[in-house]
């Protein structure tokens, strides 16, 4: 009789240990989702967008963008086409940008003293000023920077930090309950109609182990624009060699610019200096001359040249196409013409070359159309992941209250998150630290109710 009780209690126990385990999980899993469907929401419609920029653009903007097609016509001299720039918006010209296609237009980016940076398009076949825009003010550019929050300030740039660690414990939560306990449905099926709470249990849950994947993906190769962790990141990759990949030549003299304040560039390489033209007081080049060596060299079409300011700036031929390995940044000092530093995805160390792969993959590049339309399914899904998660949490919540999962019995089981927290909080600080904020909260929290909710009412006076 003794042993039969005592393994009946042994039952119990594994039965409640295992109910507890799953109560913390599921606990912090409805926490992680609080925190982060928002942020994934928006995150996933402007990645959707911009997933296809350059098809937007050119469509918004093809007055500007597109021009016809001449056959055996010689395109305008860049010198040419830049005068043509400055007469219609005096300022100076900063950056030459060479157009992409046959049927694209050159864009000149000009400094006007009244109206900032504008990015004025030219036909390159007749040098005709098409117009121009403010620089990055096209809509994809706004969509950009509502994507990284950017466009709300550095503090929410830190945000993505966070978000992304809370998507990835909102995957890891989400595997566990997701895993088959013996239930009939909703592990890769869908039960009941759009009126029952399990249809959109099961919607949540199937869409969530499909689409699980790409959101660890896309938050991990996000996570470099981030403000905390992407910013100390890129200054330890470039914290040697004067921010270049290791093998690329740099024994030539350097000045205090970094490459990404004067050029668009790729992450690996933002805090790369920029050399210095030697031969002060000489004959510069010129714009033409540094346009007819870039082509020279096989730069990519679509290649920028950033105008050289000083008498000891360079000429920088710049360019990040879809293909990873066309990837190139080559300086020319501005009065021998000689290239003075060129490097390319080939030159990236194994970090580096890891990190620009996934960026850019996470912007839809690197697999052409198919990558767009892999990673716009994913955005799709994570809309219906959140929706089916507001929803089943609208239809499971008590009335008047949040519906916040129960409190395990047992607060052992939470000694996996606080493993979790210390490897959280060394690979992303702001992860981690948000982590112990919550944990502290959902610890104190219940028990400030509780006191509320007891406390003797004041005596009349």
């Amino acid at each position: 009789m003794s042993d039969f009780t005592i393994g009946r209690a042994n039952g119990a126990v594994a039965v409640r240990s295992s109910s507890d385990l799953y109560r913390a999980v599921w606990r912090w899993h409805f926490y992680a989702g609080l925190l982060v469907l928002p942020f994934l929401i928006t995150l996933a419609i402007t990645g959707a967008l911009y997933l296809f920029r350059d098809e937007i653009d050119g469509a918004v903007y093809a007055d500007l963008k597109r021009v016809e097609i001449q056959e055996n016509v010689a395109r305008a001299a860049p010198s040419a086409m830049v005068a043509a720039a400055l007469a219609a918006y005096p300022g100076t010209a900063v950056k030459f940008t060479d157009p992409v296609s046959p049927g694209s237009s050159a864009e000149i980016t000009v400094t006007t003293p009244a109206n900032g940076k504008l990015a004025v398009y030219v036909n390159p076949y007749d040098g005709k000023v098409l117009g121009s825009l403010p620089d990055r003010g096209t809509i994809m550019w706004t969509i950009r920077t509502l994507h990284s929050l950017k466009y709300f300030g550095s503090f929410a740039r830190s945000l993505i930090e966070i978000a992304g660690g809370w998507s990835i414990l909102l995957v890891a939560t989400g595997i566990y309950l997701w895993w088959p306990r013996s239930q009939t449905g909703g592990v890769m099926s869908i039960r009941g109609t759009p009126k029952r709470r399990v249809f959109w249990r099961d919607t949540h849950a199937v869409t969530g182990i499909v689409v699980g994947f790409f959101i660890v993906f896309l938050a991990v190769t996000g996570m470099p624009w981030s403000g905390v962790w992407g910013a100390k990141v890129n200054e330890w990759a470039n914290g040697s060699n004067f921010g270049y990949p290791v093998g690329v030549r740099t024994a030539v003299p350097m000045s205090d610019e970094h490459l990404d304040h004067i050029a668009k560039t790729s992450w690996s390489l933002e805090q790369a200096q920029v050399p210095q033209s030697s031969g002060h007081g000489g004959v510069a080049i010129g714009l033409d001359q540094a346009v007819a060596t870039f082509d020279k060299l096989g730069l990519h079409r679509g290649y920028a040249v950033n105008i050289p300011a000083t008498p000891s700036g360079v000429y920088t031929g710049s360019v990040y196409p879809d293909d990873l390995s066309q990837q190139r940044v080559v300086h020319l000092d501005q009065y021998s013409g000689k290239p003075l530093i060129d490097m390319s995805y080939a030159d990236y160390g194994p970090l580096g070359k890891a990190l620009e792969w996934g960026i850019n993959v996470h912007m839809g590049q690197e697999f052409g159309l198919a990558n767009q339309l892999v990673l716009l399914a994913a955005c799709v899904a994570i809309v219906l992941l959140a929706v089916s998660a507001g929803i089943m949490w609208w239809k499971r919540r008590p009335k008047g209250s949040l519906g916040v999962p129960p409190m395990p019995a047992d607060r052992r089981v939470f000694r996996g998150l606080i493993a979790l927290l210390a490897i959280g909080g060394i690979l992303f600080p702001l992860v981690g630290l948000s982590l112990v904020v919550m944990l502290a909260l959902d610890w104190t929290y219940p028990r400030f109710r509780r006191a509320i909710r007891f406390a003797p009412p004041a005596a009349d006076v």
